[in-house]
């Protein structure tokens, strides 16, 4: 188990942020943050997510490269969100709707790929704390893909040096989602079968 006892601005605030840094210096992070998404094969964390009407809901997010995710939301939200290697599936059990949209496509794709060269579309957001690195993802020539700004904090004990503390995503039309993690741990064996889920669809049907 990782942890940091620094204060950290909230992540919205770090995402306004549109400072431009000396392309050395966003060289140099941006190559942080790549050895540490290489160097992290799993994750397993508790989240936090707000959406842009300010509802919060927690749960448990558990990641295994390449492509597989998962949001296990609290009891009581009818909700799951899976990556299983292919694409990201949006089931909604309160109305039996499943939605499915390519991994890669996703502002969540950064996290799930090892092999992308962030290089070719992130930035550096300056947060004014050298212990916090900011990163922006976003491809200008697929807008439809939305963006999606990374909070880590410098720490030895981490993969990299970085300890991922959320995100915030933006679609592409401009919801806006803040995910907070705490109890990260990384790089301990995942099961396949955390990807496995229930599809209301067809009763007792599993993917």
């Amino acid at each position: 188990m990782f942890g940091t006892t620094m204060t950290i601005r909230p992540l919205a605030a770090l995402a306004a942020l549109t400072i431009a840094l000396p392309a050395a210096a966003q060289q140099n992070t941006l190559a942080q943050v790549q050895a540490h998404l290489r160097s992290t094969q799993s994750m397993t964390a508790s989240f936090e997510q707000t959406d842009r009407a300010g509802k919060t809901v927690r749960g448990t997010l558990t990641l295994k490269k390449p492509g597989k995710v998962r949001f296990q939301y609290e009891k009581g939200v009818p909700l799951l969100i899976v990556g299983d290697g292919n694409a990201l599936w949006f089931i909604d059990y309160s109305v039996r709707q499943v939605s499915r949209w390519p991994v890669k496509n996703s502002p969540l794709g950064v996290l799930l790929d090892p092999n992308r060269d962030i290089s070719a579309y992130a930035k550096v957001v300056p947060t004014g704390n050298p212990q916090v690195v900011s990163i922006e993802a976003h491809d200008p020539k697929r807008p439809e893909f939305g963006r999606m700004t990374m909070i880590f904090a410098r720490n030895a004990a981490a993969p990299g040096g970085l300890m991922l503390n959320g995100w915030v995503a933006l679609d592409s039309q401009n919801n806006r989602t803040t995910v907070r993690l705490a109890n990260q741990r990384f790089n301990a064996p995942v099961s396949d079968g955390a990807f496995r889920w229930n599809d209301p669809r067809r009763s007792g049907a599993r993917r």
